[in-house]
């Protein structure tokens, strides 16, 4: 893929020698794509390749090695061994690369320590501070990287974000709840990937317009207005709309078992509405309203927003009878028992019913209308549903029949739609039963966690606001277990460990953070820190001080790669590995690489190494926020 141009055009204070440009590469935001180039040099002189064929054979290592080529991929004549000698016989020890060593079929590399770590931190730094500082014209002069501030009230950085969208609109539909239907966990899954998936097309450049397609059409309307008349309160729904509807729906539905001509009276009801009878709309407008009200306090509260609330009742119906026009022209439907359906049999989808028997619309003739209206209205690049894989056979159908009706926007070829789709959570209830509602989750997650944070009393005092902090770490538990496996799977929720500081979990994440967030305020004798090109980064290096730094600041190094890879797989899954690999890198360094310790007379290194644990505290942020995850500063 060709590069879409430097992030940034500023200028790192901090230079290497200057190298060949490989397409899809950027240095200025990537900073060990440099380096990775530096070996693909190395290899493209060797063994007679170009530069972007070694480069693509360049890989991250897997065992400790900082980057790992496997000779065989290049399917170059001779024997592997012989190759491996080429490249180490013209190999010196540069700005770039310290060592390579031949392991059978592979050469590992190992990078320049000194000038990896000075190059990273510097990037890191830069592109938190700098570069957003001078982008917003916020102030006149640089931050200090010492700072101490809520991150809200941060610049927002721009490390390990990228512009190969740029120019590029997607939309992403998500989260898509029933109104007057429980709120159930597949919609919560479908809210925290969805939201994921916004936050990493913007970070990857593109303009994204997040969508929450309502369920707000159908028959239960029809059983809603009907038990309304008989069950509704005016007050109680001004509360809680979507409480109040619920409950409503739940009488009516009883009803019905009891009386089968209250689904008759719905039916009609509904069909009124289709057919826009302003009385049967009245008090569905007024029910709509409150219900997206009180859901956008909801999703305010998991850190979620929407461009757009739309819903199944914006479809209109000229779209849905021009597309089944369309359909019946092309030959496409076929009439059962006064149904109309379409027989995609041949592409093993089955068959797919478009419109009832009453000739009222179903879900699947909303999705093609609205499909089609989308396009005309945003010309969009790409259009995502997230939805569970339970609905995989009815995206392939939607999907199809779109492509059958020679939209050229949604022909495979383009894959400008796309189902992210994800497996079921099981054993989501609360201490008192089961879940029913979206604030029912938040505030059992909320306050389980609360009640954990009340048995260290000491530590609960000095916490300024426990009501919020045990609501964000609580919810922070219940993201990270639904994003830590691949979204594919399905999982079964668990109080217990959503809990728990130890172990890879939400609170743990958080713990991180603050702790390094708080190295500031333990250490204020070192601040402020000089620029970085002042300081004194090469006692990060061996013996000055130990390994671990190193990890760390290489961690850092491949963030950017990290978040290309989740564009490519839209599995949030991989950036919560990544963050706790770097958590657990700290934790291991914490006492290594100490910085309270150090007296006066070790002031540089000191300094060097609060300056890493920045840079740490600043990456992670940037992984917890991308994951929607509000990171604290204290708790």
């Amino acid at each position: 893929m060709a590069s879409e141009g430097p992030l940034t055009t500023y200028q790192s204070s901090f230079t290497l020698p200057a190298l060949p440009s490989v397409p899809g590469t950027d240095p200025s935001s990537c900073v060990l794509d440099g380096f990775r180039i530096a070996i693909a040099q190395l290899l493209s002189e060797s063994l007679g390749l170009t530069i972007e064929q070694a480069y693509s054979g360049v890989d991250y290592g897997k065992k400790g090695e900082d980057f790992t080529v496997a000779l065989p991929r290049f399917r170059l004549p001779g024997k592997v061994d012989e190759l491996a000698k080429k490249v180490i016989d013209k190999f010196a020890p540069n700005e770039y690369i310290e060592s390579v060593v031949a392991d059978k079929a592979f050469l590992h590399f190992r990078l320049n320590t000194t000038n990896m770590i000075r190059a990273v931190l510097t990037q890191v730094y830069e592109l938190t501070h700098v570069v957003p500082a001078t982008q917003q014209a916020s102030s006149s002069s640089s931050p200090s990287p010492s700072k101490d501030s809520d991150s809200s009230s941060k610049p927002e950085g721009i490390y390990g974000k990228n512009k190969v969208g740029a120019g590029k609109r997607v939309i992403v539909e998500y989260s898509s709840p029933n109104i007057a239907k429980n709120f159930h966990v597949g919609h919560l899954r479908s809210t925290i990937i969805g939201a994921f998936l916004v936050n990493l097309y913007k970070a990857c450049g593109w303009e994204v317009i997040s969508m929450n397609y309502l369920g707000d059409w159908g028959t239960q309307f029809g059983l809603i207005a009907s038990g309304y008349e008989q069950y509704g309160n005016q007050e109680a729904l001004e509360a809680d709309a979507i409480k109040h509807l619920f409950e409503i729906y739940v009488q009516v539905n009883k009803d019905a078992e009891a009386d089968p001509s209250v689904k008759e009276k719905a039916a009609a009801w509904f069909k009124r509405m289709e057919d826009g009878d302003e009385e049967a709309l009245a008090n569905w407008r007024t029910w709509r309203e409150l219900s997206i009200r009180k859901y956008t306090e909801e999703y305010d509260r998991l850190n979620v927003a929407f461009d757009v609330y739309t819903g199944e009742s914006e479809v209109g119906k000229a779209s849905m009878d021009t597309a089944l026009e369309k359909l019946e022209e092309m030959n496409l439907i076929e009439d059962s028992n006064g149904a109309k359906l379409i027989n995609l049999t041949k592409y093993k989808l089955e068959k797919a019913v478009v419109r009832k028997k009453d000739g009222t619309s179903i879900y699947l003739t909303r999705d093609i209308g609205g499909a089609i209206e989308r396009y005309e209205k945003y010309k969009f690049d790409k259009l995502i549903y997230v939805v569970s894989s339970q609905q995989d056979l009815h995206l392939a159908q939607f999907f199809k029949i779109l492509e059958l009706m020679g939209y050229e926007w949604a022909q495979p070829k383009n894959q400008a739609l796309v189902h992210v789709n994800y497996g079921l959570v099981q054993g989501m209830s609360t201490r008192k039963g089961t879940v029913v509602f979206l604030n029912q989750i938040i505030n059992e997650a909320a306050s389980v966690m609360h009640d954990q944070m009340k048995s260290n009393e000491e530590k609960y005092n000095a916490v300024e606001d426990p009501e919020m902090t045990s609501r964000e770490i609580g919810i922070t538990g219940v993201k990270i277990q639904d994003m830590a496996a691949k979204r594919i799977n399905n999982y079964t929720f668990n109080w217990d460990r959503m809990l728990s500081f130890e172990g890879d979990t939400g609170p743990y994440l958080q713990y991180a953070h603050v702790r390094l967030a708080s190295l500031d305020r333990k250490n204020p004798h070192l601040l402020p820190l000089p620029a970085p090109s002042d300081l004194k980064l090469d006692l990060l290096v061996a013996p000055h001080t130990s390994q671990q730094a190193r990890d760390i600041a290489f961690l850092l190094g491949s963030y950017p790669d990290v978040v290309k890879t989740a564009l490519k797989t839209h599995e949030p899954s991989g950036v919560v590995t990544f963050a706790f690999r770097l958590s657990h890198a700290i934790s291991s360094a914490w006492d290594a690489v100490e910085v309270k310790s150090l007296g006066e007379e070790e002031r540089d290194k000191a300094q060097a190494r609060l300056f890493l644990y920045q840079s740490a505290r600043d990456v992670l942020g940037s992984a917890l926020r991308l994951l929607t995850i509000r990171p604290l500063e204290r708790m």
